[in-house]
Parts: C-alpha cells; structure tokens; sequence
C-alpha cells in the first residue's frame, strides 16, 4: 500500500453533496451508495482505496478482509466505534474522523433534552395534540440551582456545560483525561464517580463506548444517585445500562431519562421508548445541516489532502503518519525504514529489543515517527504481506520485536548538522548509524565501521564484510554482473575494522545468483530500498 495513491472512494452513507464535489474536485472517483446490505458492502469495496462512513456502515474486519486496495477509512463525524481500528491498524488502513464537525449539534441536542426533562415538553405537545389540556400533570422544575454530571469533558462535555451554566446549573464532572485545572477553566468542578452520583440532579454522558465507559451508569450507581435523577445519554448506547435504567423508571429512582442512541438501532425491545417518562430521538445529535455540511466538507477535504501528499489530520490510528509528509520528515523516515531492514539483515533475527538513538537537536521530536519506521523495516523482510506506519508498531509487538527511543541534542559528528539516527539491536554488536544528506538517506556507519564516504541506502543493494586486503570479491561480482547483464552503479567501502570492511554496492537490479560471491566474502546480504 503506498500512501497518497488514492484513486476511488466509496461514501456508504447519505452526506452532503459537498463531499462528493471536494473529492471529484481533488482528482477521486467516487461511488455514492447508501444503505448498502453487508454483502453489497463486501463486493462493492473490494476495488476501493477509500471508504467514507457516517455511523450505520459496520467497517468490521471481514470487511477490511475484503477490502484488498482500501487505504484509509473515513468518520464523518466524532466516535469511531462502528469501526474496527485494531482490524483496520493490523492491515494497515487509516483511520480518520472529524472530532470537530458535529460538536455543537450534538452539544444543543443535550441542551434541549435537559429542557425537555425539566418541563416534559414533548409530552405536553403530544398531549395537546390528543386534544388535552392537563395543566397540573405537567408540572416542572426549574434548572436554576440544580447540580448537573457532565461525565465526559472533551469538546461536546464543555459546550453543554458552559451552556446549561447559563441557565445557573451548577456544573460538576469526571474525565480521567482532561484535568481538574483544566475543567475548572470552563466551570466544571471535577469530582471522583464516587462523589458525583450523590449530588448531582441531572447526569449527562459524553464519553466515547469502551470497555471502561459500557454500563457506566448500572443498577449499582442508580442505588448511589438522588431519587428522581435525570439521565441523559446523547453519545454512544451501551454507555447507560439500557436494563438497569429500565429498572430505576421503574422504581422511580430515575425520574426521567432522554435518549438520543440505543444498544441496538433502532431498538427492538420499545419498553424504554414508551416509557411515559422517557423522551427519545432516532440518533439525531448530528443531524443538523450545518453539523452535516461540516462533516462532509472535512472528511473530503482530509481525504483529499491524503491522496496529495499534503499531510493528514483527524488520524485515530498511526498518528505517526501526521508528519510522515513533510517535505522535512520523510527522507528521515525513509532513512529509519532502510536502516530497520540493514539491522535487521545484519543481525539475522526480526525479535529482540532495539534501540533507536535520534542525535541532534533537528530530530528532537522526530522519535514519534522514526520508531515505527525503524519496525517497518525490521519486518519488511518478513512473512507480513504489507508492513507501514499504521501497523508496524502492532505487528512488531506480535513478532516480539520491542523497539525503543532515546534522544541526544549533541550529535557526535560536526558533520552531520542535521542529524544522526543510531539503530541498534540489544544485546549484539549490531549497529547502524545513517544520516540524510540533501533528501537522501545514507548509511554512515555499520558495526563500527564508518564508511569514508557515506552509502546512499536507495534502489537495488549488495552489502558484504569481507578481509580490507582481498580485492577478490569486488572483482568476482564485477564478473558476476557483466554474465547477468547488470550494472554496478557505485561503490562504498568502510574503514576497517579486525581487517575486515564492508562495502555497500549500487546494483542496476538483483542478482539471483551470489553462489561464486560467497567464498570470497565473510557476510553478504542483497536488499532492495
């Protein structure tokens, strides 16, 4: 899979018509097909490099599987949970959202359900419409001076917070990421779950759908609440245990829940739905035109940006890959992947710890993209059909290969301004040192011996250790190129070292035969970069 070759991209589901004019305007075929079967998905995204999804679209591994040229799949909106990523990272599929596009929609839409809890509005209306006019039985509360749960700070969390504080909510919340100093910015005092589910009145979720965050709110911490909590849940079902807030309705525990997402959708079992004093929606928290134009308009724009070569943003996975296309960074990562594969031809062996060693101030943050590089090439020579910065990192860990990185601001060489990159494999005397010289990469340094000049690390390679006194390797392989018809296009030597050097040759294509090289050299290794 080489990143940036983009030809055609399916969108599954209904967006807006500006996405599909910003991809068609960047040079993409595109197929508009919503409301696919999961066997029409199977055949028609067989031949895509992209795939753009709202929430309905499954992207389950059997679908990855079946998706032999697909590069990258794109959210068009916030949660990526219909998305299998470790499945998409393992075959090395991006994974894209738009974090930003539909937080305001989604942050209104809560709004307006802790309205609609505190006056019962829809059943008013709904009775009004029956020809009713029950006055007493829909006798509200004020939110003024009522303690609102936000569990969930991140973007949607503290729109609703500072909005609802207009209306004198007090405001309190748990997030185990954003920081109590972080949260009390924007008015959200920061609580342990333990402490919140006392105090609070109203409770609303705003956290993705993970192991940790399913059936947060449970028969358990309904005990734990005021009667009469409100609850409402506009991120992910699955979040409220749908049984257990059944069960506190019931009771009168819960005094009323608004549900904008289900477990299933639409939900089957309609006991929640027609509870009197439940208000729910068919998942329309970024249902908005302007939330539906944003989304469309920045997933085609990232996708776009992808297929040109000018960089990525919104990555789930890879975020390695953010930087992986600027001009300044991607000879570095090219140099990283070729001296993976050299260590990893050197040394033999694919397990192990290695250690990656960025000197120069120039790559003081470039260890988040050289490592997995670093793995790329360490495994490029594996059984792994394709090896990238998406999943190299996964895979190494499953090839029981640990790579790690350390920095140095003082680079050993004056030469190299612009930095060094030591590869080393732990535990050996196996070493590489590279740098890149204008955008290419170049082998400085091999097991202790520094080549004079150094080796371009590009194209077809022959590196071989033989004794600094016998010259009869260079001449048998001189040989050996002129019967195949090849060429040998440069030539670089190492200082020597126990009388030994090593030389990094310049093929015009490999040699299928170096059984007469052999008895000439002590280690010899063909690679293609």
């Amino acid at each position: 899979m080489a990143l940036g070759k983009l030809q055609k991209v399916l969108i599954s589901e209904s967006l807006d018509p500006c996405c599909r004019e910003i991809l068609q305007a960047g040079g993409l075929r595109v197929q508009e097909k919503p409301g696919l079967s999961k066997e029409e998905l199977l055949r028609e995204i067989r031949d895509c490099d992209g795939l753009i999804v709202r929430s309905a679209t499954k992207v389950t591994a059997e679908v990855l599987e079946a998706a032999e040229r697909l590069q990258v799949v794109g959210r068009a909106g916030t949660g990526v949970d219909n998305v299998d990523v470790e499945a998409a990272t393992r075959k090395g599929v991006l994974v894209m959202n738009t974090p930003t596009g539909n937080s305001l929609s989604a942050a209104e839409l809560t709004c307006g359900m802790i309205l609609c809890l505190a006056r019962q509005i829809p059943q008013a209306a709904a009775s009004m419409k029956e020809g009713k006019w029950d006055r007493k039985k829909y006798m509200g509360m004020e939110l003024n001076g009522k303690t609102l749960a936000v569990l969930g700070l991140g973007r949607i969390g503290r729109e609703v917070a500072t909005r609802m504080q207009a209306f004198g909510m007090k405001t309190i919340g748990y997030d185990p990421i954003i920081t109590p100093d972080v949260s009390a910015t924007f008015g959200v005092e920061q609580l342990p779950l333990e402490q919140i589910w006392p105090r609070c009145d109203f409770i609303t979720v705003h956290t993705p759908l993970l192991p940790s965050t399913t059936g947060l709110l449970n028969d358990s911490t309904f005990a734990k609440c005021r009667r009469g909590v409100q609850v409402v849940n506009c991120a992910r079902g699955g979040i409220v245990d749908e049984g257990a807030l059944l069960r506190a309705l019931q009771s009168g525990q819960c005094g009323g829940a608004a549900l904008d997402v289900f477990t299933q959708e639409p939900p089957k079992d309609r006991d929640l739905v027609n509870h009197p004093n439940v208000i729910s929606c068919p998942h329309l928290g970024a249902s908005t035109r302007e939330a539906q134009s944003r989304c469309g308009k920045e997933i085609a724009m990232q996708i776009v940006d992808m297929a040109m070569g000018k960089g990525l943003t919104g990555i789930v996975n890879g975020q390695a890959l953010s930087k992986a296309f600027a001009p300044q960074t991607k000879p570095w990562i090219t140099l990283a992947r070729a001296l993976g594969t050299v260590l990893c031809m050197a040394g033999k062996q694919v397990q192990g710890s290695v250690q990656v060693c960025t000197l120069g101030s120039p790559l003081k943050e470039a260890g988040s993209y050289l490592t997995p590089a670093v793995a790329a090439g360490m495994l490029a020579g594996g059984t792994q059909k394709e090896v990238t910065l998406v999943n190299a990192t996964l895979l190494a860990q499953e090839a029981g290969l640990k790579v790690t990185t350390t920095h140095s601001d003082v680079a050993p060489d004056s030469d190299s301004s612009t930095g060094l990159v030591q590869v080393s494999l732990q535990g050996t005397p196996h070493q590489v040192t590279g740098t890149v010289q204008g955008s290419t990469p170049v082998l400085q340094q091999i097991n202790g011996a520094t080549f004079k000049q150094p080796a371009p690390l590009s194209g077809p390679l022959l590196i071989y250790r033989a004794k600094a006194s016998d010259t009869s390797a260079l001449a048998t392989l001189t040989g050996l190129l002129s019967k195949a018809g090849g060429q040998l296009l440069s030539y670089h030597s190492s200082s020597t070292v126990a009388g030994e050097q090593w030389s990094v040759v310049g093929l015009s294509g490999p040699l299928s035969n170096l059984g007469e090289l052999k008895p000439h050299v002590t280690e010899l290794f063909q690679l293609h970069l």
